[in-house]
């Protein structure tokens, strides 16, 4: 029966390696238990709607009055910490430090 059982498994881990069904979750160098997931933007502006986009419905869905007033929140239970899980994950930290550094260059240059 175990070995049966070892059969199945080593089908079933084959068939999965072959077809590369597991190909969303890529797993994160050096760190155990965590992926990176790619999202494909057209440029800044894309991702910065996008965050704009999943933070402005966590602000209505925490906002009582309006999702009362919200369909489709009535028959299931959205999860807000993931909205903002993933906003916060979207947002380009370095390039923004970037953007930092360019704007200090801009503001020097405008001095002179």
């Amino acid at each position: 029966m175990e070995t049966q059982h070892k059969e199945q498994a080593i089908k079933l881990l084959e068939l999965m390696n072959k077809a590369n069904y597991f190909e969303k979750l890529k797993p994160e160098h050096n760190v155990d238990h965590s992926f990176n997931v790619t999202l494909k933007v057209s440029g800044y502006n894309e991702l910065n709607l996008m965050v704009s986009d999943l933070l402005k419905a966590s602000i209505v869905l925490l906002n009582k009055d309006a999702r009362s007033l919200s369909s489709f929140t009535a028959d299931s239970d959205i999860n807000i910490m993931t909205f903002l899980e993933i906003a916060l994950q979207l947002l380009p930290a370095a390039e923004m430090e970037l953007f930092d550094d360019i704007h200090q260059l801009y503001l020097k240059s405008n001095i002179m």
